[in-house]
This record gives C-alpha cells, structure tokens and sequence, in this order.
C-alpha cells in the first residue's frame, strides 16, 4: 500500500481522547486525527517522532492524519482502517496464495448485521473476511485486543454464521510493524474476545496472522505469523 510522498514529521506530544492527539509540527502544536480506537499506549509516547498526512476539508477538525510512529527501531502504522486495504492488496497480488481462487474482490460488505472488511468471490463460491488491525507487541508477539472490543467479538460470531450459510469465512489479524514472529489474542485485555476466536475457529473460520514491512513510503503484508495462546505465547511477563 503506497502512503505517497506527502506525509510532514512532527513530534508526539499527548492523546487527548480517542480520536484526537496533539502533535508537534514544524514547530507548532497541533490536533491529529488518530484513525484507532486501541490505547496503543505502546507507541503513544511522548517525544517519539510520528509521521501525519495533511488532510483537507471543510468539515474536518483537524489537519493532519496520524499514520506512522518511529519506535526508533522500526515504524509502525497506527491507522486502523489500514489493514481493510493491505488484506485486499494481499489477495489481489497473490500474497495472501490461500484465497487465489477468487478473483473478485469487494470491500465494506454487509452480512446479516454486521458489516465485514471483504468479500471475495469466484469458482469456488464467497470468501468473507474481517482484517484485524493490531498494533501491540509484547516478547515478539503481536497481541490483540489491547482494550475491550464488543465489535471484534460480534465480527467473530458473524463470521461464524457465514460458515453456517455455507460460504467460506477468515479473519486475519495484521500486526502493523515488523517485530512480532508470533500472535496471540489478549486473554487479559478481552477473555470474551478470545473465547469467541476458539468458537468461530471450531465452527470452521480460518484464522491468520500477517506482520508488515513498514517504511516511509508503503506499508504491505509480509510474514505469515503463527497464532499460540497468549499463556503459552507471553506467559507472566
């Protein structure tokens, strides 16, 4: 996914609430529109280096979006709606090679009362996927969620009466950096949620997990991560 050439540095100051965190730019404190509702309190960090994007409107409130943040080791996408794009970009490259029979590609469709990332049709009938924007990584392991999610768990179940219906049905989880070798759902942050995975994956929805190559210029899928469980994944620490 190309991120093009327009995207300002500036310097992370503080989140004021969910959608919103100040910035500083060229010298200037100034409102981003942060695309994710997580804590992200791993990268949310005071004096770190972020990259935004200018964005106008007349109905905006704020200038910029908030897309990358400089670990110092490594960038990480901070955009939540990012991986809708990178799963569809994976397909229709051929990277994502398990859903190369379905050559037609749709985006934000409906299915019973949920509305799921994308639906993939071809010979072989429909594919639905929900992509899962992950950005906490603790020992290597990407976590998700790291709060909460109502949402996710409802995906999950929704993806189950997909199975039911007799379609073919995957959620993949996309760590949005480069420096997790694994994935694990979060049993401390969502027990709810990582019940509702091992249920939808005993009904027959596949699960998979995806780290990213992230620069300054693209974002895309790289590595296929295993998914442990979070005891045996982090334990304790």
């Amino acid at each position: 996914m190309d991120l093009g050439d327009d995207l300002v540095e500036g310097i992370f100051l503080e989140r004021v609430n969910r959608f919103l965190a100040m910035v500083e730019v060229d010298g200037k404190k100034v409102g981003v529109h942060v695309a994710n509702s997580g804590r992200m309190k791993e990268l949310f960090v005071p004096g770190w280096r972020v990259l935004v994007r200018p964005v106008a409107g007349e109905h905006r409130k704020t200038k910029f979006d908030l897309v990358l943040v400089d670990m110092g080791t490594a960038l990480a996408s901070a955009d939540s709606r990012a991986p809708n794009a990178l799963v569809a970009e994976g397909v229709e490259t051929g990277h994502l090679s398990q859903f190369a029979d379905y050559p037609d590609v749709r985006r934000e469709v409906t299915f019973g009362d949920s509305r799921l990332d994308l639906m993939l049709e071809g010979p072989k009938g429909r594919c639905y996927i929900e992509a899962k924007s992950v950005t906490l990584v603790k020992n290597g392991v990407g976590l998700f969620p790291d709060a909460p999610t109502v949402r996710g768990s409802k995906h999950l179940r929704t993806l189950e009466t997909v199975i039911e219906a007799g379609h073919r049905a995957a959620v993949i989880f996309v760590v949005q950096r480069p420096d997790a070798s694994a994935f694990a759902t979060s049993d401390p942050s969502d027990p709810v949620l990582t019940a509702a995975l091992i249920s939808a994956v005993a009904a027959g929805v596949e699960a998979y997990a995806y780290n990213c190559v992230v620069t300054e210029r693209e974002i895309r899928l790289d590595q296929s991560l295993p998914i442990r469980p979070y005891v045996e994944a982090v334990g304790n620490a």
